[in-house]
């Protein structure tokens, strides 16, 4: 082999080798554009995101006090049938007594 075609397959060889470094690991700039991307791309993510969490607390605060409005709602609705209960027997004392004098 003639020294030419030595030096020319060796420069073929690291022609190809440069070629699979560019394919395989393809380097990644971090520029403006790149960045404004992330950051875009993080933003319309958190657009979706941050509703949902926000309105599913929401409607977690609004159950629990719906929650505590029912309770005490049956609770008044106990002491009033023993308000009624009272008062009927306060009535019923009433027209006894009043017939016996």
């Amino acid at each position: 082999m003639s020294e030419k075609s030595i030096v020319s397959e060796k420069n073929e060889k690291s022609e190809l080798l440069d070629e699979i470094e560019v394919v395989l690991l393809p380097k990644r700039k971090l520029d403006a554009g790149y960045f404004a991307y992330i950051f875009f791309t993080l933003t319309f993510i958190a657009m979706f995101a941050f509703p949902k969490v926000y309105i599913t607390q929401q409607i977690y605060f609004k159950s629990r006090d719906i929650a505590k409005l029912k309770r005490e709602y049956e609770t008044l609705k106990e002491e009033n049938k023993i308000i009624r209960a009272s008062v009927e027997e306060i009535k019923f004392k009433n027209q006894i007594l009043d017939t016996l004098f």
